[in-house]
This record gives structure tokens, C-alpha cells and sequence, in this order.
């Protein structure tokens, strides 16, 4: 009976807390419809007098208006993406690694998975990556999210704002989102910021409208001011090749760690999220090259081009190798969640 209790509690805390992360979310959707309204009805077609500018007013917002939206609904539907199934331990696999009690066999048994797979990044000692919670052994800059219980490929970070994991399947969605948010509030503040002037001086009427297009401005130059702190961020994350993670804690490879492991050069980097074709890298179109389970390296590349070994980047290794023991080249196993 306390079971039953136990179970039926452990699910409504659960369900409680799935209502609660689509809070954040409901809370930009309100805001934005607030954004529409005001800006719409309250400022275009009550405030501006012009039928022109009117017109010009319309057309522009809502072209900025249905990227943003758009975006938008990308970054938050679009379904994390997990590793593969040869990544995982089979079921009789699993079977007998949970059931083996000596430790030595259960490290033999995933070195000897890890060699049949295109992993070349480890923990911080130097261990294969492996999941004891989704039981598998990640690929290349795959992390287990606890919010959502699941290993991502190539995960940034989990974002309460879109109630989704930002990784491979839809960082470029979330880049563009960030992008079209900047540009909707400063052409909400550019275009408004004439009518916050004239009411402040009262040469328009102090009606209905007065609030919102003062709040209007406000409320865009706040989201503004923060948006483009994040969005300048994560241009930089996306001109270095790294992600949120890989910022904070420096990439381990077989070789050693490396910040600048994935680093192909600018415009390589930018290809790697937004694709080879220039066309899409303003829509939310799939567009990123491979599978989200390898990346190239910038080793592999030093050894097609000598050049990019002489660039600065190299040098910050040096002082940031000091501080780690040497990882041997042969596999050690560690578990990491």
C-alpha cells in the first residue's frame, strides 16, 4: 500500500513538473501576442495618421514577424536528437554487464565496444565516455540531459525558454531564433520610438494607446538589451566551433585536452551549423552537415593543411595542457552521467 503511495506521488510530482516547463514558455508566447497587438492595432492603426507609412509599418513587421514565430516553433518541436543504436549496449550485452560483479570484466567489455566506434573524445581523466543511465557510450560532444532524462548529440544546453534541449537537431533553429528576436525588438523600438516621443511631449492625445506604445518600447529595448548579449555569445561559440559546454569545461581527446579541438577555421565553423548552402542559413530548414555522431577535427585537418597548426589558437593549449595529467593512449572505462 506505501508503494502504491510512493508510485502515485512519484508520478503527480512528475506531471507537475512537465505543466510547470511550459510556464516560461507561455509566459514569451503571451508576451508576444501583447507585442502583436499593440503594435498592430494600438500603434499602426490607431496612432499612425499616414495611410503610407501605415502600410510600410505593416509589411515589414510582419515579414520579421512570421520568421520570429516561425523559428520559434522550430526551436521548441524539434526533437532532441539521441545516439544511434550501435552506441548502445544490446539487451544481452546489458544484461551481463549489469549482472558481472567484477569490475575488471565490465571495463573489458566496453573497451572493446568503444574500439568498434568513431569516438575520440573522453572524461577529464582520460576514460571512455560511457552513460550509466541510458547505458550506452556517447558519440563526440553528446552530454545526458537530466531535464530530459536522455543522452543529445552535440548538446549546447537545455533551455527553459523553449522547454527543449538545444544540441545538433536544432541549434541552428535556436541561432535564428535568438536572430530574428534581436531584430524584431529593434524594429518594434526604432519604429516606435517617434510616437514614445510625441506622447511624452503631448503633442498626440493621451488616449488608450499612450500605454501601450510606451510600454511597447520598454518591454523591446529590455528584451533587446538581453538578446543580443546572448546572441553575440553564441556567434562567438559558433565562429570557435564549440558549444556552451565545450566552452565550460575544454574538450578531452585521446591525445589530450584541446579547447580548440574542433575549431576548422571561421568559415568552416559557420558551415557546420548552417550547412554548405548559403540559401538556408536564413531559414529554418535542416540544414547541418553529417549525422550529429562525428565531427571532423581540427587534427585531421592539420594533416591536409600544415598551416592551421601555426595558428594562435595552438598556443592556449599549452598553458591549459599543464594543468591536466597525461592520458595515456590506451582506453581506461569510467561512467559518466
Amino acid at each position: 500500500m506505501r508503494r502504491g503511495w510512493k508510485m502515485a506521488l512519484s508520478w503527480g510530482l512528475r506531471c507537475c513538473r512537465r505543466v510547470l516547463s511550459w510556464v516560461p514558455v507561455l509566459v514569451i508566447v503571451l508576451v508576444v501576442l501583447w507585442s502583436y497587438y499593440a503594435y498592430v492595432f494600438e500603434l499602426c492603426l490607431v496612432t499612425v495618421l499616414s495611410p503610407a507609412e501605415k502600410v510600410i509599418y505593416l509589411i515589414f513587421y510582419h515579414a520579421i514577424f512570421v520568421f520570429f514565430t516561425w523559428t520559434y516553433w522550430k526551436s521548441i518541436f524539434t526533437l532532441p536528437q539521441q545516439p544511434n543504436q550501435k552506441f548502445h549496449l544490446s539487451y544481452s550485452d546489458k544484461e551481463r554487464y549489469e549482472n558481472e560483479e567484477r569490475p575488471e570484466i565490465q571495463k573489458q567489455m566496453l573497451i572493446d565496444m568503444a574500439k568498434k566506434l568513431p569516438v575520440y573524445t573522453r572524461t577529464g581523466s582520460g576514460a571512455v565516455r560511457f552513460c550509466d543511465r541510458c547505458h550506452l557510450i556517447k558519440p563526440d560532444r553528446c552530454h545526458h540531459c537530466s531535464v530530459c532524462a536522455m543522452c543529445v548529440l552535440k548538446m549546447d544546453h537545455h533551455c527553459p525558454w523553449v522547454n527543449n534541449c538545444i544540441g545538433f537537431s536544432n541549434y541552428k533553429f535556436f541561432l535564428q531564433f535568438l536572430a530574428y528576436s534581436v531584430l524584431y525588438c529593434l524594429y518594434i523600438a526604432t519604429t516606435v520610438f517617434n510616437y514614445f516621443i510625441k506622447y511624452w511631449r503631448g503633442e498626440l492625445p493621451s488616449v488608450r494607446s499612450k500605454f501601450h506604445v510606451l510600454f511597447l518600447l520598454f518591454v523591446a529595448c529590455m528584451f533587446f538589451v538581453s538578446l543580443v548579449i546572448l546572441f553575440g555569445y553564441h556567434c562567438w561559440l559558433v565562429s570557435r566551433n564549440k558549444t556552451t559546454l565545450e566552452a565550460f569545461c575544454t574538450p578531452v581527446f585521446t591525445s589530450g585536452p584541446e579547447k580548440n579541438g574542433f575549431n576548422l577555421g571561421f568559415i568552416k565553423n559557420i558551415q557546420q551549423v548552417f550547412g554548405d548552402n548559403k540559401k538556408f542559413w536564413l531559414i529554418p530548414i535542416g540544414s547541418s552537415p553529417g549525422d550529429g555522431h562525428s565531427f571532423p577535427m581540427r587534427s585531421m585537418n592539420e594533416s591536409q593543411n600544415p598551416l592551421l597548426a601555426n595558428e594562435e589558437p595552438w598556443e592556449e593549449n599549452e598553458d591549459e595542457n599543464r594543468d591536466y595529467p597525461e592520458v595515456s593512449s590506451s582506453l581506461a572505462v569510467e561512467t559518466e552521467t
